[in-house]
C-alpha cells in the first residue's frame, strides 16, 4: 500500500491558494492550536511565521508547505487533514482575511493499514 498524504486540499482551497500566491508570492501554512484565531489553518507569506524546533512538516498542498506544533500533531496523527474553504472571515493574521472566504480544517481517520504505511513525521527544522 502506498502511504496516504497527511494533508490534502479541496479544489476550492487550491483556487484560493492560487489567488493568494498571485498577490503575495510564496506561501506557507501553520495549523493554529488556538489562542487568538482558534484552531484554524493559517496562511502566511513564506518565512513570515517563524517555525520552532518542535514544529512538524506534514506535506505540501498546492505547492505550499503545511506545519503544526508537535504537541498538537500528537492529537492529529491518526487523521488526514483536509483543508477546505468556506464563506466567512479568515483568521486576523491569515492572508485570506478580508476575502470573504476562510480556510477550514476537516479530517478523517486513517485506516489501520493507512496509518501503518505513513512515514515518520519530519520536524520542520531538519
Amino acid at each position: 500500500m502506498n502511504a496516504p498524504e497527511r494533508v490534502v486540499a479541496t479544489e476550492a482551497t487550491l483556487a484560493l491558494l492560487g489567488q493568494l500566491k498571485g498577490r503575495h508570492g510564496e506561501l506557507m501554512f501553520f495549523q493554529s492550536g488556538g489562542c487568538c484565531d482558534g484552531s484554524a489553518p493559517m496562511c502566511y507569506q513564506a518565512g513570515e511565521y517563524l517555525l520552532g524546533d518542535t514544529d512538524v512538516y506534514l506535506g505540501d498542498i498546492g505547492g505550499v508547505p503545511f506545519y503544526m506544533n508537535a504537541d498538537q500533531f500528537d492529537y492529529w496523527k491518526h487523521t488526514q487533514l483536509i483543508i477546505d474553504v468556506v464563506n466567512g472571515n479568515g483568521g486576523m493574521f491569515s492572508l485570506e482575511n478580508g476575502s470573504g472566504k476562510r480556510f477550514l480544517t476537516r479530517s478523517r481517520l486513517f485506516s489501520d493499514e493507512e496509518y501503518e504505511a505513513l512515514p515518520r513525521p519530519q520536524l520542520a527544522r531538519q
